[in-house]
């Protein structure tokens, strides 16, 4: 049985200390890696958009690491997961007697993000009070605490993120319009994985490798109709989705190859690949280059019927490209 553990093309970027990684062969990503090359290393705000579960802050830690603040502290908040009457708080710190409970001066995120990056995740969940303060900071970076009559300054770089659109919730008066100026000085969006398929065969062969380490199981990768079935499911929840099939099927499965019978039953419902029947002897003259190249390489696939070691050898091509082309042209198989 062909089996399928491409990992060497990659074109994923390490973070120093390989700390953080992000990995990925779709034209989408390599987009995306081009900006966080332009923008690391200066001061500029970040706005990173993109559905939950795309790696919003994966790329933001990965921001920090190329930037002349690495060795400074990163602090991650979710904006989302404060209780609202905290979030000030949180935030900004409170000095002692504040409130009932303050026995103590807090030192909220701004503060212990000084000279770092501070990464506010879920921004669109803030209230407009928040945001109004929060608008006040970005402007001088001074931060007053909770029931303080003094401020203090602060040297922080903002990167925020959001899985909503900021300009709905603009229009709908959730969301202050100068804070959506002062956020997006320079935007980074995050495509779904259903639009990058063929960034899925290295994902899931890296999370093999992590888990696998991590668990001690000698797991190498997975055989041809798994892969076919994670190739071809829609994943709703992204790469975090993709994660948790991948740790999930390496922790049931008992032979060095990760099989169908080990992915959750929902993805197995869902992601049936078929396979491309048929061949075309003649064709139209008005088909792209694109379109020629994935005619040809599905009536290949179906020639070899599924196998895709000899029809990557037929085509001339590793099969790490034809999985990568694979997903390009959303092109189905079940692998033999």
């Amino acid at each position: 049985m062909a089996k399928h553990q491409d990992v060497g093309e990659s074109a994923g970027r390490s973070g120093p200390g390989q700390s953080e990684t992000i990995v990925g062969v779709s034209d989408a990503m390599k987009r995306v890696l081009r900006l966080v090359d332009k923008i690391a290393p200066t001061e500029t705000t970040v706005l990173i958009t993109g559905e939950s579960g795309t790696g919003k802050e994966k790329v933001a830690r990965f921001i920090h690491l190329q930037s002349p603040r690495a060795v400074k502290p990163f602090v991650a908040v979710n904006a989302a997961a404060i209780p609202e009457g905290l979030i000030e708080s949180e935030l900004f710190g409170h000095v002692r007697g504040a409130f009932t409970d303050a026995r103590d001066r807090k030192r909220g995120f701004f503060e212990q993000a000084d000279q770092g990056t501070l990464f506010l995740d879920e921004i669109a969940e803030t209230t407009p009070a928040v945001q109004v303060k929060l608008l006040r900071v970005l402007q001088d970076m001074d931060v007053r605490p909770v029931g303080a009559d003094w401020s203090l300054k602060v040297n922080v770089r903002v990167v925020a993120a959001t899985n909503r659109d900021l300009r709905e919730a603009m229009q709908a008066g959730k969301f202050r319009e100068d804070l959506f100026y002062r956020l997006n000085v320079f935007r980074i969006h995050l495509p779904p994985l259903r639009e990058r398929r063929e960034d899925i065969p290295f994902l899931a062969n890296y999370f093999v490798s992590m888990y696998a380490e991590k668990n001690r199981k000698s797991v190498r990768g997975f055989s041809d109709p798994a892969m076919s079935f994670l190739m071809n499911y829609a994943y709703p929840g992204n790469i975090r989705e993709l994660e948790n099939t991948v740790e999930r099927a390496l922790t049931v499965c008992e032979t060095p190859w990760i099989q169908p019978g080990d992915l959750p039953p929902e993805l197995l419902e869902r992601g049936v690949p078929l396979l491309a029947e048929g061949t075309v002897e003649t064709l139209p003259d008005d088909l792209t280059l694109e379109q020629l190249e994935a005619m040809y390489i599905r009536r290949t696939i179906a020639k070899e019927a599924g196998n895709l070691t000899r029809a990557a050898r037929k085509l001339g091509i590793s099969r790490s490209t034809l999985w990568r082309k694979i997903g390009r042209y959303g092109i189905t198989v079940t692998g033999k």
